[in-house]
């Protein structure tokens, strides 16, 4: 009998973006080169994008009815959701409905599903990003309604206490926002101040939410604020020390 890895991501529908999923999809199938690789996008709307264009990526209900076939005798999901929110609740929840039907289902955790990764990305990132003087170091994550958006402050907590102060982490459907980002930015004396997606990809909330032209995009906030902006649009994937974090969790769920 053989194994199945199942890659599960959000998508995007960004062509330049889709870089930063594939080289994570490439080091996980690295680390299980014996296994059937399938790809998973959880986006309805992406899925639809991509389908007008000729490309067809599963669904979680169409990846598990499509192999119940008896063909695999171990389906093993490692996510690229980056913490334990609503879009993971769902994918646990289509996970659970569908065990009784497979020998074997793993699922694995998140990018940030604990201490250890908090410290393990904010040391990645701060190699990546370092301090410039007179400039702030922001990140924008998505944010979420569910409890688990305590990860950014508390990833903010650990930029701070490991001597990194110029960074701040936002959201754009979270909290903090970028209103009381700017608060803090002002009691500092930054002329410059960095954007980054704290995100797998810098799909399109990177590319207008964070760096567009229209009046409420945090570019034009902080530049209305006074500050020289620069925004980099590169997603969390595409950096190495992300991917291993990744192969990890992998590697743990295999064990």
């Amino acid at each position: 009998m053989k194994t199945a890895l199942l890659c599960v991501s959000f998508g995007t529908s960004v062509p330049a973006a889709r870089k930063s999923i594939t080289a994570v999809e490439q080091v996980l199938c690295e680390e299980m080169p014996q296994a059937d690789f399938f790809r998973v996008f959880t986006s309805k709307t992406i899925r639809r994008i991509l389908a007008a264009k000729g490309e067809t990526v599963w669904s979680m209900g169409q990846a598990l009815e499509q192999l119940t076939d008896g063909r695999y005798d171990r389906v093993v999901i490692q996510p690229t959701h980056f913490l334990y929110g609503l879009e993971y609740e769902k994918l646990k929840a289509s996970v659970e409905e569908a065990q009784k039907r497979f020998p074997c289902l793993l699922l694995g955790a998140p990018l940030l599903s604990g201490t250890r990764d908090l410290c393990a990305l904010a040391k990645v990132l701060a190699e990546e990003f370092p301090a410039r003087e007179h400039s702030a170091l922001v990140f924008m994550g998505h944010g979420t309604p569910h409890f688990s958006n305590v990860v950014y402050p508390a990833l903010q907590t650990v930029f701070h206490m490991m001597g990194r102060k110029d960074v701040y982490v936002g959201t754009v459907e979270g909290w903090p926002e970028i209103d009381e980002i700017c608060k803090k930015l002002q009691a500092e004396s930054y002329t410059h101040v960095r954007t980054a997606p704290l995100m797998l990809v810098a799909g399109d909330h990177a590319v207008n939410d964070m760096a567009g032209e229209e009046e409420d995009s945090w570019k034009s906030i902080l530049t209305r604020e006074g500050y020289q902006v620069e925004c980099i649009l590169q997603g969390l994937g595409v950096l190495p020390g992300v991917q291993e974090m990744y192969r990890q969790h992998l590697r743990e769920l295999l064990q």
